[in-house]
Formats: C-alpha cells, structure tokens, sequence
C-alpha cells in the first residue's frame, strides 16, 4: 500500500508527526498497522493546531507548492494524520516518491 493518493483534487498523504522534535523536516516512509507512512517532524507542540499547521507547512515546502494548498483531511488530534495537497496530481506524485 502506498503512502500517497491520488484524488480528483490533487492527492492524499498519509503522514506520521512528531511534534515538539529537536530538528524539523522529513523523516522518510515509516511502518505502521495500516501502511507506511510519511514522517514528519515539527518544532511546535501540538497545541491550539500549531503542530498540525507546521506539519502542512513542511510537507507544502518539500513539493514546492503553497502553504494554503496543503490540508489535514483526517486526523486534526493524532500523530497519524491524513493530509491533502491541492494540485496536478501528474506533477506531486513523482515529487512525493522523491522524498521517500
């Protein structure tokens, strides 16, 4: 199973969040029960959506597109979360396998 989707939209990342980690940024595919996941760690606490905001940042920033294009889809309180980036599907696919 991958850890990515493609959508009518865009597509669907499923993601791992480490809040409140020493160092920010990417983490590669991580296991879990339901798949791999993508791993990303944030500087922030996971208070007030801090964490769930820098989380969408850090992924937006690894594609190349728009904070405003990437959205927590499922999971707003776990560190598993499912996030949605707006966009050409065609175009984030091979970017979101490069970060694997």
């Amino acid at each position: 199973m991958a850890f990515w989707r493609a959508d009518a939209s865009g597509v669907t990342v499923r993601v791992k969040v480490q809040p409140k980690a020493r160092r920010p940024g990417l983490g590669g595919l991580k296991a879990a029960a339901d798949g791999p996941r993508l791993s990303l760690a944030v500087t922030e606490a996971p208070e007030d959506g801090r964490a769930n905001r820098a989380a969408c940042a850090t992924l937006a920033a690894a594609l190349g597109v728009a904070a405003s294009a990437v959205e927590v889809a499922h999971g707003a309180t776990s560190r598993e979360k499912t996030l949605h980036v707006a966009g050409d599907a065609g175009l984030l696919g091979p970017r979101l396998e490069a970060l694997a």
